[in-house]
């Protein structure tokens, strides 16, 4: 990829864009100063961003090594709140966070961050009773292979996948979410519930036939997102988040919400899954469909009347108390991630939006002070509203994605 001028971006490239999809405030106004004071100006944003990052993370990875456990959130009064049940679907998150430090800072301090945070959930690999072993697998022993090379990792890759697709039902075309006995699921009647963030784990399984030759990994990933690209999204390209199947027939039998604000709503976070897992998978395949189909949600976040003039979304886009609703900072970041991802495939046209996302994320509002937010570096994200859970609070997946995705700016050298 040709090399991109900083400054030209976002005097020219980021200006229109804002100005033009925005159209709300100016350019002066809407720019975050967080990268703009003399002593960073001349630097790359990326490498600033992943500096502050070390060093506030740097607090939370000698509590966490020292405590063994791992990071999910904050608790009320502050105090880091740890991954305490057997399995957690963000348990992966947090290595993934120190491989990325290690891979920039070659501290081996993260490296062994890393190495013993894994472990703790190494077992889960073989688990059947939950979709999430993507982002937990993929997201801490993929990456560890990809910087390691060690084929321990990859192996580990391969039974998670196993265990994956045990949960891929033909009929329907594809993996079921949740189980539906002895849970809240089960009390809404759902029969074979798939959620758009099921998306993410589909990378697991693009990887793994790459790793083993093996293409039945990538067809049920493929019919996966093909059948979740005709049934989970309106006609705006805006997805459901829930979409429960009979299993016995495939028939859709409904389109509801668990953690938007309602089933005909615009869940922030499951439009980021969406724009990132169809950019992912047009990585994987080369199928047009997914490329055209990912500059379709990024047309529907980037052009919705309720889209933060800073970037970073509500909630919800139709959450009823906007202006005043609550930011998911942890939407922003993946949002940002995947527009890095889908400027590769189409000339950097969605440079400036990241950027300045990023911009925004790194700002006082969502950033913290140093040794602040129990050491997380993004404030203001939620979890599940609905749910009363994680509301305004750091989370280890927005951190997980912000760092992804001033990696991938890292690499376009900017």
């Amino acid at each position: 990829m040709k090399k991109v001028d900083f400054s030209a971006q976002v005097t020219n490239k980021l200006a229109k864009s804002v100005l033009r999809s925005l159209g709300r405030i100016t350019l002066a106004v809407v720019l975050p100063l967080f990268f703009s004071s003399s002593s960073c100006a001349n630097q790359k944003l990326s490498n600033v961003g992943l500096k502050k990052a070390e060093t506030q993370l740097s607090g939370l990875r000698d509590v966490a090594t020292k405590l063994n456990k791992i990071p999910r959130s904050t608790n009320p009064d502050k105090s880091v709140k740890w991954i305490e049940e057997p399995y957690d679907w963000t348990e992966g998150f947090w290595s993934g966070t120190c491989w990325m430090m290690y891979d920039f800072s070659k501290d081996k301090k993260w490296k062994d961050a890393a190495i013993e945070s894994q472990k703790i959930f190494l077992e889960h690999k073989n688990l059947t009773n939950d979709h999430d072993l993507g982002f937990i697998f993929n997201n801490s022993y993929g990456l560890a292979y990809k910087i390691t090379g060690d084929n321990q990792y990859k192996q580990v890759l391969i039974d998670a996948a196993n265990s994956l697709i045990t949960r891929f039902n033909p009929k329907v075309g594809c993996i079921q979410s949740w189980d539906v006995t002895d849970n809240w699921q089960s009390l809404r009647g759902w029969k074979f519930p798939v959620i758009v963030d099921n998306l993410m784990n589909l990378e697991m399984l693009f990887e793994v036939s790459k790793l083993t030759g093996d293409n039945k990994y990538r067809e049920i990933a493929i019919t996966h997102a093909n059948t979740t690209l005709k049934n989970h999204f309106r006609p705006d390209a805006s997805s459901y988040h829930v979409v429960d199947y009979d299993p016995e027939t495939g028939a859709v039998l409904k389109r509801v919400t668990a953690q938007g604000y309602a089933n005909e709503s615009a869940w922030a976070r499951g439009q980021a899954w969406a724009l990132y897992g169809y950019t992912m998978c047009y990585r994987y395949t080369n199928d047009k469909k997914y490329l055209d189909f990912a500059q379709r949600v990024a047309t529907f976040i980037l052009n919705h009347p309720n889209y933060p003039a800073d970037g970073v979304p509500y909630w919800d886009f139709n959450a009823p108390d906007i202006p005043n609703a609550i930011r998911d900072a942890s939407s922003g970041a993946i949002m940002a991630s995947a527009f890095l991802e889908l400027c590769k495939y189409t000339d950097n046209k969605y440079l400036a939006n990241a950027q300045h996302i990023l911009k925004s994320l790194a700002s006082d509002k969502y950033a913290a002070k140093p040794g602040e937010n129990g050491n997380f570096i993004l404030k203001q994200s939620v979890g599940s509203l609905p749910h009363g859970r994680e509301v305004n609070v750091p989370l280890n997946y927005a951190d997980y994605y912000f760092l992804e995705a001033l990696t991938r700016l890292k690499e376009m050298n900017l």
